[in-house]
């Protein structure tokens, strides 16, 4: 039995032809379309296979390098400022100009790639829309394959959707939000894609499909000779983001377009990146436009670095916000690298949905996104995220009111001030009290959010918000961290440990509510028991699993292998 990419055993299996036409190596499990026919062309997946065969043992060495650096952080060590780079630190250098047709990002909204989301999400009114094939996407078979055929219509511009339920008509307007993709992490596998017998890599399956088919329309109709545009998820160091620069002149050389064509904004959504910002930034140099505050996967990201440290609890999540001292200076050293090297400095998601029902409680909802808002545009920020189309006019007239006619802040605030921040600043302990309340809330979350997942569904709404599996990993990593500390719910006056017993009784009466809230028929149907097993089972491992969704993802992985009565 061989050792796969991913360090798993790989199954022996019998050579089964799929129907797709693949170029020698490659070998399909997912069911046959038509139309994912035309996605999966044998050209199409020549070009993956040539990415995964260049760069498959270079993703080995960087998720081993994360291994090893974990097992460092789990002995006692701290994330730190690397000496070796000091002098990129140091020296004046800056990115490639920014193109103009992605100077002003105000507002970009994101979500995953279904076909009314990328239609509604393009005609928005948002600056940029972000399709998701990361943590707002389930990765079932269906959902990656739909995906690239949407996008592949919408850069074509031909994209429309016909409701028959609504009798309703959806197609793209005269203007549309520019289109940046989001794949997914360089640890996620695609195991519906063998390249010589082992998964392929996710990322380079949503990369290379979509840039394949989609950079020349994409060039001509929306980056007026610039593009494809990316966002680049879950990295921790600057040599993972030198794997996403060669994969681009890569890219760059087979299309024969020019080198620094395809652009990229990396999303600065774990802790040992905050220390590697110039770094990242260095290694794109060419190919860059600016980094994000992923803030949510940055909390998720602290307690699993931290998750050997007693002494690194996390407050109640709902507590853990931008005004924390840790988060605060995250922030602030971000708008300052990125507008020293001369490019974006994105800000956080607005998460919030609009609340119809309760007008007095859409409006208080509105004020906190508004207030988020102003700080972040006031501390530098050139745009910003918002998860529905209802935030993004409170959105865009914040940052028009503070940025005038300027589309962008990156000449303007320059934010000397970061220079003077420490590692100290970076890795304060977050202040708050720790509650049942919170508890419950986590695991209420957490087991609602993977029992939609399991059924296809990677954006769900919960309690007025848009969660994805980032908040999902939030609720896991501290209900685990919580767990094996056998922290004191010290915030309602209960003065509870958490151990087992107490978590047990907790899923019971979550799961009761859970029931309550979304029907009897509903629960019946979902996969709630099953979420439920997976939620608990990974808040009470003695060792912390590095990601749920890779856990998670065997559950929704179907083979279809072909039928000797359809050859």
């Amino acid at each position: 039995m061989d050792i796969g990419t991913y360090g798993y055993p790989t199954p022996a299996v019998k050579k089964i032809e799929s129907y797709y036409d693949v170029p020698e190596g490659v070998d399909i499990r997912g069911r046959y379309d038509a139309e994912f026919a035309k996605i999966l062309t044998k050209d199409a997946l020549k070009f993956v296979a040539d990415l995964q065969r260049e760069f498959r043992n270079h993703i080995k060495y960087a998720l081993e390098c994360r291994r090893e650096a974990k097992k460092k952080y789990n002995e006692g060590a701290l994330p730190e400022f690397d000496p070796a780079t000091r002098y990129i630190r140091e020296q004046e250098w800056v990115c490639a100009p920014v193109p103009p047709a992605v100077a002003d990002r105000k507002v970009e909204i994101t979500g995953p790639v279904d076909r009314k989301m990328v239609i509604n999400a393009l005609n928005s009114g948002a600056k940029v829309f972000m399709a998701d094939f990361e943590d707002a996407l389930s990765p079932g078979w269906e959902n990656l394959m739909r995906g690239q055929v949407n996008l592949k219509d919408a850069v074509a511009g031909t994209i429309s959707l016909h409701d028959k339920a609504r009798n309703r008509v959806y197609k793209l307007n005269d203007q549309t939000a520019k289109l940046f993709v989001r794949p997914r992490g360089w640890h996620l596998p695609e195991a519906h894609i063998l390249i010589d017998g082992e998964p392929a890599t996710g990322c380079l399956v949503d990369f290379g499909l979509y840039f394949y088919h989609s950079y020349s329309a994409f060039r001509r109709t929306q980056g007026a000779g610039f593009g494809p545009f990316f966002y680049l998820p879950k990295m921790e160091h600057s040599r993972e983001a030198k794997i996403w620069n060669n994969v681009f002149e890569k890219a760059e050389k087979v299309a024969g377009i020019e080198r620094g064509s395809i652009r990229a904004t990396v999303l600065i959504e774990t802790l040992p990146a905050v220390f590697q910002m110039n770094e990242i930034l260095y290694e794109l140099k060419d190919h860059s436009v600016g980094l994000n505050c992923g803030r949510w996967d940055y909390i998720f990201s602290y307690v699993k670095t931290f998750q050997a440290h007693p002494d690194r609890l996390l407050p109640d999540r709902v507590l853990v916000g931008m005004t924390q001292h840790f988060m605060k200076s995250y922030s602030d050293l971000l708008i300052r690298t990125c507008h020293r090297r001369g490019v974006h400095a994105m800000g956080g998601m607005a998460a919030q949905i609009p609340i119809k029902e309760d007008p007095v409680a859409n409006e208080v909802a509105l004020e906190l996104v508004r207030k988020d808002k102003l700080r972040e545009v006031k501390a530098g920020h050139d745009g910003t995220w918002a998860a529905h189309p209802g935030l993004i006019p409170a959105c865009m007239e914040i940052f028009n009111n503070n940025m005038g006619n300027a589309s962008n802040q990156i000449d303007t605030v320059k934010r000397e001030d970061g220079a003077n921040i420490t590692e100290q600043d970076l890795l304060q302990i977050p202040r708050g009290a720790r509650t049942m309340e919170g508890l419950r809330l986590n695991t209420r979350v957490g087991i609602q959010y993977v029992a939609a997942w399991l059924t296809g569904s990677g954006s769900v709404p919960l309690y007025n918000l848009m969660e994805d599996a980032a908040t999902a990993e939030i609720s896991r990593v501290q209900n685990w961290q919580w767990l094996k500390y056998g922290v004191e719910l010290n915030g309602d006056g209960l003065g509870v440990k958490v151990n087992k017993e107490l978590f047990g009784r907790v899923v019971e009466e979550e799961m009761a509510r859970i029931e309550k809230e979304v029907g009897t028929e509903k629960f019946k149907k979902g996969m709630y028991k099953e979420a439920c097993k997976i939620f608990t089972r990974q808040c009470t491992s003695p060792m912390l699993d590095d990601f749920l969704t890779l856990d998670a993802y065997n559950y929704i992985v179907v083979h279809h292998p072909r039928e000797t009565s359809k050859l």
